[in-house]
């Protein structure tokens, strides 16, 4: 299987700073993926999306989105959930014409209730917004991330579940989170246990084409405090790709960290040296 290694958003080294030379920057650095950020919003229009496509074709750069930051398919109140569908139908629209094969969102929060409460919430509201995008003819696959917080839905039993009950939905394993959750999760035998999981419930395909974040991480007892640079966190990052490669996974590899360019390389040369 092939893993493919690239960034959050536009290489730190791109001038000028816009989707389409960032997709070329990464090319150059000799990178092989790229997600696009829409946690503030969408700010690609139609005409740029498409030339972005374009871009990344010609570049052999395969992309992905991350979803705007304010989505709550649990909220309680009528207007934010039907703003939340609006928002993630939105923008997977906008992934799709820039040729990005997955969007990646937070689900949601548990806002006091129980997880089964949550979780019949939010796989009713996907289900939804996966309606909108089959009458849009959108085959775009709807990746939750593991969630960094225990007030925060996506624990990875929640997103496997939500993996088997619905269509064109697939985790997006963020392996910081799932280590900043408990302050454990950090070594070989537990990267291989995740992604055995991963294999038992959703199937090969499912691991022959993952969506990986990577970064450092700083946390503390309610979970995530905020990304670190690989080399200034504990995250055990030689173990979690040696996991990788020797569990055959292939799809991309995102990083995260505030130095997310040297990061990238530095994950991607690590992982060829294995």
């Amino acid at each position: 299987m092939t893993l493919l290694f690239g960034t959050a958003g536009i290489p730190d080294s791109t001038w000028p700073r816009d989707t389409g030379e960032g997709i070329r920057r990464i090319a150059a650095l000799g990178l092989d993926c790229m997600e696009i950020e829409f946690v503030q919003g969408v700010y690609l229009d139609e005409a740029h999306a498409k030339a972005v496509s374009g871009i990344s074709k010609n570049n052999h750069v395969r992309l992905s989105v991350h979803a705007p930051y304010y989505i709550n398919f649990n909220a309680h109140q009528r207007p934010k959930l039907h703003a939340s569908k609006g928002i993630l139908h939105k923008a997977a629209k906008t992934a799709h014409l820039c040729g990005a094969g997955s969007i990646v969102f937070h689900p949601g929060f548990y806002l006091g209730d129980d997880s089964e409460t949550a979780y019949q919430a939010i796989r009713t509201a996907l289900g939804e917004v996966l309606e909108k995008l089959d009458e849009d003819l959108n085959p775009i696959t709807l990746r939750p991330e593991i969630s960094g917080k225990p007030t925060q839905f996506g624990n990875l039993d929640e997103l496997l579940r939500l993996s088997q009950e619905l269509p064109r939905v697939a985790p997006c394993i963020d392996f910081a989170h799932w280590h900043a959750y408990s302050g454990g999760n950090n070594s070989y035998a537990e990267f291989c246990g995740l992604i055995r999981e991963v294999r038992k419930k959703l199937g090969d395909a499912a691991i022959a084409d993952m969506h990986i974040h990577i970064s450092g991480i700083e946390y503390g007892k309610g979970g995530e405090k905020k990304h670190l640079s690989l080399r200034e966190s504990d995250l055990k990052y030689e173990e979690l790709l040696q996991a990788l490669k020797d569990e055959s996974c292939g799809g991309m590899v995102i990083c995260e960290s505030p130095t997310q360019q040297e990061d990238a390389l530095l994950l991607k040369e690590s992982y060829l040296k294995l």
